[in-house]
């Protein structure tokens, strides 16, 4: 008792020079008064009169804008000092009611939140957690390093993609461009140091901007893995191989390359899986996984692919392939077969104008059913021209060209007939006259 009457005399006394030194607008002696007052407290572990005193002081007539930033920096050092999980929460409240709404504590506030937030997901309440998380707005921070602003960005991500909330998932990811990972961190620095707001360090525990390239990365393929999009996963794939630190190492990038190398082969046929198949190819690290290379080469060469012998080479490989500690699955199995069944139909269109539909259907390692339905499927999505005549059991592949078309492919005819006549009486003409200038010699 004698210990609590003097501390809260010794805090009488220090909040009458508070008092003194903030109506006389006197900066240093405010803040110093407001910090000691705190100090004497937690030297005192009194955390009760802690709380009361950051809120008292915060509501203090006239109080200047540096002595709240002090206190609340002065008293979040004190967070991880506190000796249960109750007393830190009632801390980490406190300082967020003081600091909710003023400007000058934002990014102090931020990181606030970020450690309630913490504390929830560690209870396992990720829902109040994302939902703590999503109340603060960190791309509207001037004075926030940017890779502090990605980091939080990131969490908020992260928090709503272990709710299943894949929505608002998207929203928040499209906060950051995937440009600024390419960002050059030198010409960054001296931007900050010219413009009139300084731009705070970030939090110790905050990762590199590469580091944060491939967290976001990863993130975007837990989302994208969610809607089976196979070609988007591909690409952030391609960008985590193409950060430095996983080029250099090959215990990363084989995973990876192989990763890529399942996911272009899984996604639809279009001019942006085309050109990243062609582009994986002429990658020399491919050589390191010769039956991927050979794969990828059998995707992209006009020649039908039997599925069995396929499936029977790369069965276990796939089997095997972990993304996030999880195999591929029956419905990635499910569209290999349908990706390798499409190939073959555009392989057969290119070769014949007309085929039966048994043929096809034979070619193809199908039923006639199965073939027609495959068929009928690529040609609603547009992947290719054609047509199927069931009564003849007859598919045709050939465009039937309108009589525009017609009338243009003859007229085009006919002006390359002219021309190569032309040339010819031009030749002609040319012959003479040597043949006549030779015999008058």
């Amino acid at each position: 008792m004698a210990n609590t009457g003097n501390l809260d005399a010794a805090i009488e006394q220090l909040l009458n020079v508070e008092k003194q030194m903030r109506l006389a607008g006197e900066v240093a002696g405010t803040r110093k008064a407001a910090t000691d007052i705190l100090k004497l407290c937690f030297e005192a572990r009194a955390w009760k009169t802690l709380n009361d005193q950051i809120i008292l002081l915060s509501k203090r007539r006239g109080q200047l804008k540096q002595a709240v930033t002090a206190m609340v920096q002065q008293a979040m050092q004190y967070i991880d000092e506190t000796p249960d999980v109750e007393t830190r929460v009632e801390l980490i409240k406190t300082l967020n009611s003081v600091s909710a709404g003023k400007i000058y504590v934002e990014i102090e506030r931020a990181r606030l939140v970020k450690k309630l937030a913490k504390i929830k997901e560690e209870q396992g309440l990720i829902a109040e957690a994302a939902d703590l998380m999503q109340e603060v707005a960190v791309e509207t921070f001037g004075a926030m390093a940017k890779t502090e602003k990605i980091a939080f960005i990131l969490e908020q991500v992260r928090l709503c993609l272990d709710r299943q909330d894949y929505v608002r998932a998207q929203i928040l990811s499209r906060k950051i461009s995937p440009r600024v990972f390419d960002a050059d961190a030198s010409k960054e620095k001296k931007k900050a140091k010219e413009g009139d707001n300084i731009v705070e360090e970030p939090a110790a525990d905050i990762p590199t901007l590469l580091e944060l390239k491939r967290i976001y990365y990863e993130l975007m393929i837990r989302y994208y893995s969610h809607n089976n999009d196979y070609l988007e996963i591909c690409r952030c794939y391609k960008s985590i191989y193409d950060i430095p630190s996983v080029k250099e190492n090959p215990a990363e990038w084989i995973p990876i390359l192989r990763k890529i190398c399942w996911y272009l082969v899984l996604a639809p046929h279009d001019p942006m899986q085309s050109s990243l198949l062609n582009s994986t190819l002429e990658d020399k690290n491919l050589s390191e996984i010769p039956n991927f290379k050979l794969l990828l080469k059998q995707i992209v060469t006009m020649e039908v692919i039997q599925w069995t012998t396929l499936w029977d080479a790369y069965k276990t490989e796939f089997e095997n392939e972990k993304i996030s500690g999880k195999s591929l699955g029956e419905k990635a199995a499910e569209d290999l077969r349908q990706r390798i069944i499409e190939h073959n139909i555009l392989v057969v269109s290119k070769y014949y104008a007309r085929i039966n539909l048994k043929r096809l259907a034979d070619l193809l390692c199908l039923s006639v059913q199965e073939a027609e339905k495959h068929l009928s499927e690529m040609v609603v999505s547009k992947a290719l021209v054609a047509k199927i005549d069931r009564p003849m059991g007859v598919v045709v592949f050939q465009t039937v060209k309108d009589s525009n078309d017609i009338l243009n492919s003859w007229a085009a005819n006919l002006e390359k007939l002219l021309d190569l006549v032309e040339k010819s009486c031009h030749q002609i003409h040319k012959e003479t006259m040597v043949h006549k200038a030779a015999l008058k010699v």
